[in-house]
């Protein structure tokens, strides 16, 4: 008996969320609690903390995503040339803002399906922003990558260029929703955002903005999410208040699949005052919570959302005393260096798009040279096998770009250092180091180029 209740309460939600998704995304909503409330992503952890039922992602998403040319002038075409615009397109701005090292370019490569951005674990690693390109069917998502937003002492200390303060402030000017990235697994910087980040927010409060908790598969004690969501979102997520009272649970399965559930917030004696789409939701959130037994219960405690009258407003001198923001339309949590959960975020912002003309043609995976490419990707294994601040010293000059007698691509780039100490370094025992520099790096370019990559790196001091 029990099994076809709960088929029963199943298509009853599934009817309710299939004519929600007639409605445009800016209006789609969904009843719960007796009111109306913006619907998230099913796949978000927003979808989950309001019992949405989960939606696999489209399987072909990121599967095969175009070379970037070896060639500067044929880049150069296609950036520039006129888009192969479908009948119907649509298209979706999106800069990814965060602090320094959360992972911004290493969501924007899995994103695009192919390696094309600096990743490193030092700080700084990008130092202007790109645009990379994601082209699916009829949509095309422009990622903004951005460098970490940084403050104005700091980056006099690390002598970064003016563009590092410049460049995420003009990524949003121009971006129609923004990703605010937070690394989980950094507990001296997690439980609030950075003064950089709610000073960019606030300033485009228009911009429809989503909370992306990331490197949760790092992450020992998952019921902590729960304490960073409340503060990081001021306890108010698409202007709905959020407070504790459900059950969390751990999919041990995946990493980043952290499932927040919600219970009946009624008893059982006013069950019968509800609305219908209410009884069969509360009846499938029951259901499912007896199926997912397989699953760690981490806490006794989830998020509930309850309608909320006027949504707070910031007062720009009063950031520095904020640790969160109250307008994030949804929440994903993810791992992004493993691409779990990315291909969910991704459907996500392709639901998103709005009609409008394509930016790019369908061929282009980014807006950066060849060159750039290599310079950035050279430069993240000389700051991965370089110490403290030697990388930061290091002027790459590209002295031959050409295809070879095979077919392959000949890069040789000369490594210039300041001080002789540094060459050694680089170097290394027996060039055991930049061995390994070009080996990784030409692999990197490979995947890039898909060709055969054949790379020198020379090493001088400064004269």
């Amino acid at each position: 008996m029990a099994a076809p209740m709960a088929a029963a309460a199943a298509r009853g939600l599934w009817r309710t969320l299939r004519a929600a998704s007639a409605v445009p995304p800016s209006r789609r909503a969904v009843l719960l609690m007796g009111g109306c409330a913006r619907c998230s992503g099913s796949g978000s952890a927003l979808g989950h903390i309001l019992g949405l039922p989960r939606e696999r992602p489209t399987p072909e998403l990121g599967r095969h995503p175009p070379p970037v040319a070896t060639s500067r002038e044929k880049q150069a075409r296609l950036v520039r040339g006129r888009p192969d615009q479908p009948p119907e397109p649509r298209v979706l701005r999106v800069a990814i803002i965060g602090a320094p090292n959360a992972g911004k370019s290493t969501l924007s490569n899995q994103l695009l399906g192919r390696k094309v951005f600096p990743v490193s674990k030092k700080v700084h690693t990008t130092r202007c922003k790109a645009r990379g390109v994601v082209t699916h069917e009829d949509t095309q998502l422009i990622i903004l990558d951005t460098p970490g937003l940084t403050s104005p002492m700091k980056a006099k200390r690390h002598k970064l260029e003016a563009a590092m303060l410049t460049d995420p402030w003009d990524s949003m000017k121009h971006a129609d929703l923004v990703l605010v990235l937070v690394d989980v697994s950094d507990h001296w910087t997690r439980n609030s955002l950075s003064l950089e980040v709610l000073k960019c927010l606030a300033q485009f409060p228009h911009i429809p903005s989503v909370l992306v908790l990331n490197k949760v598969d790092l992450l020992k004690k998952k019921f902590i999410l729960l304490g960073l969501i409340n503060e990081l979102t001021e306890g108010i997520v698409n202007g709905k208040k959020l407070k504790v009272g459900s059950e969390f649970e751990y999919d041990s399965s995946s990493p980043a699949k952290t499932v927040l559930k919600v219970a009946p917030t009624s008893p059982p004696e006013n069950r019968a005052q509800e609305s219908p789409c209410q009884l069969e939701t509360n009846k499938a959130q029951e259901d499912s919570s007896l199926d997912n037994s397989s699953d760690v219960k981490a806490s006794e405690s989830s998020l509930v959302t309850e309608a909320q009258g006027q949504k707070q407003k910031y007062k720009y001198g009063d950031l520095k005393n904020r640790k969160g923001w109250p307008h994030f339309q949804d929440i994903f949590m993810l791992a992004a260096l493993n691409g779990d959960e990315v291909d969910t975020l991704k459907q996500y912002l392709l639901m998103q798009a709005k009609p409008g003309p394509w930016e790019f043609h369908s061929r282009v995976l980014t807006s950066q040279s060849p060159h750039e490419i290599c310079d950035n990707i050279i430069r993240e294994k000389i700051l991965e096998y370089l110490p403290l601040e030697v990388p930061y010293g290091v002027t790459q000059v590209t002295e031959l770009w050409e295809e070879g007698p095979s077919g392959e691509l000949v890069i040789v780039q000369n490594l210039v250092v300041p001080r002789k100490s540094h060459k050694l370094m680089l170097i290394g025992r027996r060039g055991a180091v930049i061995s390994r520099i070009a080996q990784e790096a030409g692999q990197d370019l490979m995947n890039a180029f898909l060709c055969d990559i054949r790379l020198k790196l020379k090493v001088e001091v400064k004269s």
